[in-house]
């Protein structure tokens, strides 16, 4: 990848305003739509619910440590079959066939906690934690996106409102043109047709600074969008009056290495690889013995206040002996999702090496077009004012004349771009590699 040579790179950016501000309008800097796609941007709502809902389930990962404690009450009233020896006799009664109906009556508290599980809830909460990192960079991309897209409609909406200007120059150079084909005619000197030809073309100019209106209206709608606000609401922007020199970059592996270890989808990628590997462990530990300790205290009786007291304690082993294979399917399915998420954070980490690639090419591009467009500018002026004055001299055609009017205004148009288009490209390299929020 080329060197960025700072000193060759200094872009210049004096754009006045091109179109008035809209009614109601506050004038924006670019960090301005940042901070307020910071406030209205439902991507970023979301991914904050994310990470809110990711650490809740760190909460319930945790919560199978502590004892779960219930309160129960009841009452009820039943009868039932009596099962007694048939020599049982009382006298005056015989054998009773039936007990009840009686109340019941019942209240207490019961307690059961786990005292080991071969590292199924350790499993668990690492699961959890993992998943809340990722949810963590995920929304760190999120906002990495979300800034990217503000930065891209800003810019576009700058070169629009450039265009705009290059659009209304054509116009005014064209209206001119007219004015000299006019004053040539009624001296004798050109045709009519030089007349119509301009007048033609002075048409055709309106129509486009008629597109470069609709053009800056849409670009407005899309920088409106991106910062979370609906498209008509009414927008100013100031744009840059200069920028600086593009940072100077490093080799590519460099840049490379620096974006693995910045950029949050590929923390996001390890962090569910992490998540899938606990889970694998918790699946494992799903199928070993598991040792619980419980307890309860009530009271029961026929009364509405119960007087008896009932309690007890002790320990119990739970041991999976036949669940139809639903634990060695558990265990399956973990691996195979450990196997894909691991497989999507490889082929993230080819992504990533991709689009700095592309960046780093796009910026080289974007910086190089600049100077380039700048000759263009500066050779079109000057051919426009060689044969503007031959034309006056009766030494060019008027063909000749609005030729090179078209190359000057496609020159002009060409740089307007190439200067934002930089700015894009530079902060889509910035995205890339990890650098500046996000």
């Amino acid at each position: 990848m080329k060197t960025f040579l700072a000193a060759s790179a200094l872009v210049v950016l004096a754009v006045a305003p091109l179109v008035p501000a809209e009614s109601g309008a506050d004038t924006l800097s670019l960090g301005d739509c940042l901070r307020l796609a910071t406030e209205h941007q439902p991507l970023l709502t979301a991914a904050d619910a994310g990470v809110s809902a990711a650490s809740e389930a760190v909460g319930e990962a945790r919560a199978p440590y502590w004892p779960q404690v219930d309160l129960s009450a009841g009452y009820h009233r039943w009868q039932r079959r009596a099962f007694l020896p048939s020599n049982l006799v009382i006298p005056g009664l015989g054998v009773p066939k039936l007990i009840g109906p009686l109340d019941d009556w019942d209240g207490g508290l019961s307690s059961r906690v786990t005292l080991f599980d071969f590292g199924e809830r350790s499993a668990g909460l690492a699961a959890a934690r993992a998943r809340l990192g990722s949810a963590q960079a995920d929304a760190a991309a999120t906002r990495g996106d979300v800034r990217l897209a503000v930065q891209s409609a800003f810019y576009a909406l700058a070169a629009a409102q450039e265009l705009l200007g290059v659009a209304d120059r054509n116009l005014a150079r064209t209206e001119g043109h007219l004015a000299l084909a006019r004053a040539r005619h009624d001296a004798g000197a050109v045709p009519q047709a030089d007349v119509l030809r301009v007048t033609a073309e002075v048409a055709a100019a309106k129509l486009q600074l008629i597109s470069a209106r609709s053009r800056v209206r849409t670009a407005a709608g899309q920088l409106n969008t991106a910062m979370g606000r609906p498209a008509e609401t009414p927008l100013a922007i100031a744009a840059p009056a200069a920028d600086a020199a593009p940072p100077a970059a490093t080799d590519f592996e460099a840049a490379v290495s620096q974006a693995i270890a910045r950029r949050p989808e590929v923390r996001s990628g390890q962090q569910r690889v992490a998540a899938a590997r606990a889970s694998v462990e918790g699946a494992r530990a799903s199928r070993a013995p598991r040792l619980n300790a419980d307890g309860s205290y009530g009271w029961n009786d026929t009364d509405f206040l119960p007087g008896t007291k009932e309690w007890q304690v002790g320990l119990s082993v739970d041991l999976p002996v036949f669940d139809a294979g639903s634990r060695a399917h558990r265990l399956a399915r973990s691996k195979a999702e450990l196997a894909r998420e691991q497989a999507a954070y490889d082929d993230r980490v080819l992504q990533v090496r991709q689009e700095v690639w592309a960046a780093a090419a796009e910026l080289d591009r974007a910086r190089d077009s600049i100077a380039a467009n700048e000759t263009s500018v500066r050779a079109s002026d000057e051919s426009l004012r060689v044969v503007r004055e031959r034309y006056q001299n009766g030494a060019a055609l008027i063909t000749d004349l609005l030729d090179t009017q078209t190359a000057l205004a496609s020159a002009e148009a060409s740089l307007a771009q190439a200067r934002w288009t930089y700015l894009t490209a530079r902060a889509a390299y910035d995205r890339a590699v990890g650098a500046g929020p996000g």
